[in-house]
This record gives structure tokens, sequence and C-alpha cells, in this order.
């Protein structure tokens, strides 16, 4: 009998629920126009960071996996990589949104929330890029590029496939966090790690071939191109003071998407072979979650280890594994617990440590980190 006749994928209607966080910017114009444009504009914020996770703990986990033999047919349905096609349009219509209402005046509070706003749709569309980043597609692939432009992060698209890929959970890798180490000691490495990661990568790919980096192909050099020219639009469009969000909306867009990062391999590390090589990427090297909504809405990031493992496998198709360390809560709440750091190691910490049995040693630490039994307050390693 046909697979698709014995196995049904049950979250195919939910799927779509990803264009909801583009759509919220929308919401928020209607809105405004009854409360005022203070306070409608932290709509967005509100939902992402305050109702998924609530939702999240209410809905629980769903593990299902599809069998092997259905795979092929969904990796092959179009239906599933529409909605991802469809998240760029309406994420642009957003940042137009957002543009047009921070002209208006909205207020302290209304560009504080509207800034938050654009760079959480826009820090999230990383995410769609990321999914379109990997396929071996060429209109994918510039999807991708296309949706990295509003936070002028297009770097991304080679750090990410040729530079995290090849070093994850590895001292080596800016993109892979320590144990001990807070997200605010982290942020600036990765930021500066993986630019200049980037650039070493796509200039030393040119120059294997004899050629200048400085050309139209460089994979870096025409991803920031497609920042400029859109800034240099919205600009035109809006006039010289929407200069300031455009920044600001891309530092919370890219941050967003460097606390997921934070939390995605937070610790773990690669153990060297006999070879003095590192292992090769399996399961337990990704922290996971199996939260449903925050799936749903993440294009099943959080199934993060079969991703590693197999990075061409479709959003639609990755498994969840029984080896793979598992978060507490969904990506949506343990980014809020990234922000604080002693909240942060008090959660995490002992999660990695018996991860490794409890020897420090085979983590990814930060130097001089000491580790702490339940109840102790969590302390050591660098200052925060």
């Amino acid at each position: 009998m046909d697979a698709d006749v014995l196995w049904r994928d049950t979250r195919r209607p939910l799927w779509p629920l990803a264009l909801v966080v583009p759509a919220l910017p929308f919401t928020a114009l209607g809105l405004s126009t009854v409360t005022g444009p203070s306070w409608a504009w932290w709509l967005t914020p509100a939902v992402i960071l305050g109702l998924i996770p609530v939702i999240d703990l209410l809905v629980g986990d769903d593990r299902d996996n599809p069998p092997e033999e259905a795979v092929p047919a969904l990796q092959a349905s179009p239906y599933y990589r529409w909605i991802t096609y469809l998240f760029l349009p309406a994420q642009y219509g957003a940042l137009v949104v957002t543009c047009a209402a921070w002209t208006r005046s909205p207020g302290v509070a209304g560009a504080a929330g509207l800034v938050l706003t654009a760079g959480l749709v826009n820090g999230i569309a990383i995410n769609t890029a990321h999914e379109l980043g990997h396929k071996r597609e060429t209109v994918e692939r510039w999807l991708s590029r296309i949706a990295l432009a509003p936070t002028g992060y297009g770097h991304f698209f080679v750090e990410h496939n040729r530079g995290h890929h090849v070093r994850v959970a590895t001292p080596e890798d800016p993109a892979s966090s320590r144990l001990g180490e807070s997200f605010w000691r982290f942020w600036p490495r990765t930021v500066l790690g993986s630019l200049r990661s980037a650039w070493r990568l796509e200039t030393s790919r040119h120059r294997l071939r004899g050629r200048s980096p400085w050309r139209a192909d460089n994979d870096v050099l025409n991803a920031w191109a497609m920042t400029v020219v859109l800034f240099a639009a919205l600009t035109m469009g809006f006039g010289i003071a929407v200069v300031p969000f455009l920044i600001l909306q891309a530092v919370v867009g890219f941050s967003v998407l460097e606390a997921v990062n934070y939390l995605e391999h937070y610790g773990l590390l690669r153990q060297r072979n006999t070879a003095g090589r590192y292992e090769r990427v399996d399961p337990r090297h990704s922290w996971n979650s199996d939260r449903l909504t925050t799936n749903v809405f993440l294009f099943q990031l959080q199934r993060h280890s079969d991703h590693h493992a197999n990075p061409l496998r479709r959003y639609q198709t990755l498994r969840s594994f029984d080896v793979s360390p598992q978060l507490p809560a969904g990506y949506a709440t343990m980014l809020l617990t990234a922000l604080i750091p002693p909240l942060w190691r008090r959660v995490m910490d002992p999660r990695v440590l018996a991860h490794y049995g409890g020897d420090v040693s085979r983590a990814n630490t930060v130097a001089g980190y000491r580790p702490f039994t339940v109840g102790q307050r969590a302390t050591g390693g660098p200052p925060r």
C-alpha cells in the first residue's frame, strides 16, 4: 500500500501559521487607528515573546516522525516550499508598513515597539532564509539572500553553510556558544567572528580559482549590495528619517538570530577521534525541542540535530531523536531565558553536565569555568 495512505502529515494544515508572524504588523497597523500608535506596535513582540511561549507550554510536545518511505513524497511536495516562498512578500510588506509608521512620529513607546516589531519579523525571516539557503535549487538560494537583506546579514548565507556546518560544536566555531559563556559575551564574538569567517571563506573560494574576490559573483558582496539597494530605496521612499529605524531593526533582527545560535549548541562539543580530528556531527551535538507550536512557527528549526546531520532535508521531514539533548522549553521561551545569564546558567549548565555524565572536560567551555551543583548560585567563568 502507498506510504501516503499509511501515513499523513497531521501538521500539514498548521504550517501556514508560520505566516502569522509577518502578518502581525498589518494587524498592528489596523489596531493603531483604534488604540493609538504607541501601544499597537507592541502587538508583535507581545505575541512572539509572550503568547507563543504560553501556547507552547499548553500544547506541549509532538515527537511524531515521518516514516522514511513517506519522505520522498514530502520532499517533492510544492505545498511546503510555497509556504516559505510566501513568507518573503509578507516580510517585505511588513517592513514597508513599519517604515511608513516610523515617519509618522509614533512617540517613544511606539518607536520602540516598531523597532522590535520589524526586528523580530526580519530576525525570524532569517530562519526562512536558513531553510531556503540549504537547498540546491538556485531560486531558493537567491530567495534566501533576499530574506537576509533587511537585516544586512547576507554573509550568513556563506558562513552558515560553509563555516558553521563544518565547525559546529567546536571551539573554532564562532556560532557555537560555550558552557559558562553568557549571551552578552557570545554576541560580539559571534557577530564579528561570523563576519570575518564569511569573508575568509568567500575570498578563499575566488583566490583558489585565481581571481580577485572583488567581483559581482562574490556571495558576501552581492548579499550586502542587496541591503544597500533595499535601504536606499526605502530612504528614497520615506526620507532620511527612516535610516536610524532601518539600522536599529537590523541590529534587533540579527541579534534574534544570534540568540537562537546561542541556545542551539550551548556547551556541546564534538570529541576528537584517534586521528586527532573532530568526530562526525550527529544528533548529540545540537539542543532540540519538540514543542509543537514553536516548531510550526519556525519551520521545525528546533529539530536541529537532524538538520545538522542531514542539511538538505526539508523542514517537513526533520526527525526527533532520543539521543539528542532536550531543551526544557521551546526557542521562544529559551531566547528570553538567554537574556538573563544567571537564570540561563541555572537552567542549562546542569543539563550540559548531565549530557556528559558530569565530565566537564568533554564540554565546550570557557576558560576558568567552574561547575555548580543544584542549590548553589550559578557562579564561575569570566565576568559577564
